[in-house]
């Protein structure tokens, strides 16, 4: 706690990134215009967010927060929408507003993470205005596009936020930067699939959903990283099929290779009930997969909220 940095990337556009960007600590960011300041996810916690808007009040000085964008709709990017200013407009997809209206995480944390996180009496705030491809908004003369991949990738309502003209890209959870990806609500194949997407935007700094900051030079390794894990994913959900294996037998027989050294490795349990579910064209039992999770791990796991 209290590792928290927010960094101007190029004037008017700040990064907020929490060391080290494991369960439920996420990036965030904030962009100033002419009319005001257009805020990026905001944090698990209430205890997370307010620090992060009284660096966003400081760096923007005390500039009026008329938006804030959802980039998906887990709780670490979410939760904190309630501390926004009432007139402050929540910006999502679609169906980050049916998720969020609908997580039963923000009620009661399950015993899956160690400690239980506290949230600290947030209560859900989804987006009042959704999309459901691409949106523009202007912060005075500046251009800030919202476009989703199109198909399921990271969830079903990612959302990249594009400065063309300053050619800043926050990926939300497309990216995680030097730690395990998370696709449980996703889909592999499309998770495989937005990293071309990504890379289209030839971006020449980059905002992940956790991790360190990028840029022009060093996306292209985590653009590969990424590659390899999903299509090392892939090969081990289909050796584990073919062999009559549950998710949690074919992570238990998989090498993790390169991939050890990531934070959340676990999430290797969680990434296969994903390729399982998506083999049989079925739902994913979150619970039980979160369960699976767990006893790969031999225990809960750890969060720094």
């Amino acid at each position: 706690m209290g590792q928290e940095r927010i960094t101007e990337i190029v004037p008017g556009v700040h990064a907020w990134v929490q060391p080290d960007g494991t369960w439920w600590v996420n990036n965030a960011g904030v962009v100033t215009g002419d009319e005001g300041a257009v805020v990026i996810d905001t944090c698990a916690t209430a205890q997370r967010t307010r620090r992060f808007l009284n660096a966003v009040a400081a760096a923007t000085g005390d500039a009026p927060i008329r938006a804030a964008v959802n980039t998906h709709q887990h709780g670490d990017h979410t939760y904190g929408n309630c501390l926004l200013p009432r007139q402050t407009v929540i910006v999502g997809h679609e169906n980050v507003r049916e998720a969020i209206l609908a997580d039963s995480i923000i009620d009661r944390c399950p015993p899956f993470w160690s400690p239980v996180p506290d949230w600290g009496g947030v209560s859900r705030r989804p987006p009042s205005l959704v999309f459901r491809s691409e949106l523009t908004i202007y912060n005075g003369g500046r251009r800030i596009d919202l476009r989703h991949p199109g198909h399921r990738a990271h969830t079903d309502g990612d959302v990249v936020v594009w400065l063309p003209d300053e050619r800043v890209l926050f990926t939300g959870d497309l990216l995680f930067h030097g730690l395990t990806p998370l696709v449980l609500m996703g889909s592999v194949e499309g998770a495989l699939r937005a990293l071309d997407w990504v890379a289209d935007f030839e971006s020449a700094h980059v905002v992940p959903g956790h991790g360190p900051l990028a840029d022009a030079a060093t996306l292209p390794g985590i653009l590969a990283d990424h590659e390899r894990y999903y299509r090392f994913l892939l090969d081990v959900g289909r050796k584990g099929l073919e062999d009559g294996l549950s998710p949690l037998e074919a992570a238990r027989r998989a090498d993790l290779g390169a991939f050890d050294g990531w934070a959340d490795a676990e999430r290797l349990v969680l990434n296969l009930h994903r390729v399982y579910a998506d083999a049989a064209g079925a739902d994913v039992d979150i619970m039980a997969a979160l369960g699976d999770a767990v006893t790969w791990n031999g225990g809960p796991m750890p969060t720094k909220v």
